[in-house]
C-alpha cells in the first residue's frame, strides 16, 4: 500500500505528464492551424490573415491556461507550433528563414501572453473582462515588438511598406487593433473550453490511461501528418 508521501509524488508525476501531453497536443494543433488554415487563407487572398492566426493561437493557449492555470506552459506550446511550421525546411528544402517572421510572431504570442497571465494571476478566473483585456494587451505587445524584431530578422515587403506609410504608428493602426480584436474574442473562448475539459480529461487519464495516451499520440501524429501533407501540396 502506498504511503501518503508516495501518493503525492505519484500525483505530481502524473500532473507533469499531463502538462507535457497538453504542450505537445496543443502545440501540434496550433502548428496545424498555422500551416493548413493559415495557408488556405493566404492562398485565398483573404485579409487580416495574421490577425486571425494570432487570435486562434491565443485561443489555443487559452485552452491550456483554462485547464492547467500554468502561464509557463504558454512559452513551451509555441515552440511545438514553430517546429511544426518548420516542416517546410525538410519537405521543400528551403532555408529555415523562409518562415522566420511568422515563427517569430508565434513565439512572441506565447511569451507575451505568459507574461500578461503571470501578472494577472488568479484574477484571470474572476471574469470575462480580465480575459479580454489580457489577450488584447498581449496582442498589442506582440504586434509592437514584432515590428522592430521583424524588420531586423526578415524585413519582408509587407513590413517595409510601412516605412513609406507612417512607420510604426501606421503599422499598429493597420494591424494592431485587428490582432487585439481577434485575440480578445478567441482567448476567452479557449479559456472556457480548457476549464470545461479539465475534469473529463483528468478522469480519462486516471481511469483509462492507455486510451488517454494513445488518443493523444494519434492526435499529435495526425496534426503533423496533415501539416506535412499540406506543405507538400503547396500551402
Amino acid at each position: 500500500m502506498m504511503s501518503e508521501k508516495d501518493e503525492t509524488r505519484a500525483t505530481k508525476r502524473k500532473r507533469a505528464v499531463d502538462v507535457l501531453i497538453a504542450i505537445a497536443l496543443l502545440g501540434s494543433v496550433w502548428g496545424f492551424l498555422e500551416v493548413v488554415l493559415g495557408g488556405a487563407i493566404k492562398a485565398a487572398g483573404l485579409p487580416q490573415r495574421a490577425a486571425i492566426m494570432t487570435g486562434l493561437g491565443m485561443g489555443v493557449m487559452g485552452i491550456a491556461l483554462g485547464a492547467f492555470r500554468r502561464p509557463l506552459m504558454l512559452v513551451a506550446i509555441p515552440i511545438v507550433a514553430v517546429l511544426c511550421k518548420q516542416l517546410v525546411v525538410p519537405i521543400l528544402h528551403v532555408s529555415i528563414l523562409c518562415k522566420a517572421n511568422s515563427c517569430l510572431a508565434v513565439g512572441l504570442d506565447g511569451f507575451a501572453l505568459a507574461a500578461v497571465a503571470g501578472i494577472a494571476g488568479r484574477r484571470m478566473d474572476k471574469g470575462y473582462t480580465i480575459k479580454v483585456v489580457s489577450a488584447a494587451s498581449a496582442a498589442l505587445l506582440v504586434r509592437g515588438t514584432f515590428y522592430f524584431m521583424g524588420m531586423n530578422l526578415a524585413p519582408c515587403a509587407h513590413l517595409l511598406s510601412f516605412n513609406r506609410a507612417g512607420g510604426f504608428v501606421s503599422f499598429m493602426a493597420y494591424n494592431g487593433l485587428a490582432w487585439a480584436a481577434f485575440s480578445a474574442l478567441l482567448f476567452p473562448v479557449g479559456y472556457w473550453i480548457g476549464a470545461q475539459l479539465k475534469e473529463p480529461v483528468l478522469v480519462l487519464g486516471t481511469r483509462r490511461p492507455s486510451l488517454y495516451y494513445v488518443a493523444s499520440a494519434v492526435a499529435v501524429i495526425l496534426c503533423w501528418g496533415a501539416s506535412a501533407l499540406a506543405i507538400s501540396s503547396g500551402l
